[in-house]
């Protein structure tokens, strides 16, 4: 088995601006506004490319819990969620694909941990 990059990072915030100024001022990161299908804030950035991973910021719900969580870039989503399964792993959202051909799915290792997994292959 080939090991499997971590390529992207999420950090959902009802406060989406702070974090950005946040991170801007942290580490000099610029952002640029993607959206969401469904009309939402989604801040993209290359967070230090080309050496580091490229990331966004989801702007959640007032008050909404936020997190952080690491996506894996896999060739088959459906076929790990599988193997994560097996390994003692929750699948915790079923794979899925975006109207912009990534397949995305979350699952949660033995100890609680959440991780995000893509394709960018469209096939769940």
């Amino acid at each position: 088995m080939t090991s499997t990059p971590v390529t992207w990072f999420e950090i959902g915030t009802d406060r989406p601006d702070e974090a950005q100024s946040f991170y801007a001022e942290l580490f000099g990161w610029t952002f640029t506004e993607e959206g969401t299908a469904e009309g939402g804030s989604y801040r993209t950035t290359t967070a230090g490319e080309p050496t580091g991973i490229g990331g966004g910021i989801r702007a959640l719900a007032e008050d909404a819990p936020g997190y952080a969580i690491l996506y894996a870039e896999v060739a088959d989503v459906a076929q790990t969620c599988g193997r994560a399964e097996a390994a003692g792993g929750t699948v915790l959202t079923p794979p899925r694909t975006t109207p912009s051909g990534l397949t995305l799915a979350l699952v949660r290792d033995p100890v609680g941990t959440h991780l995000g997994l893509f394709s960018s292959g469209g096939s769940a």
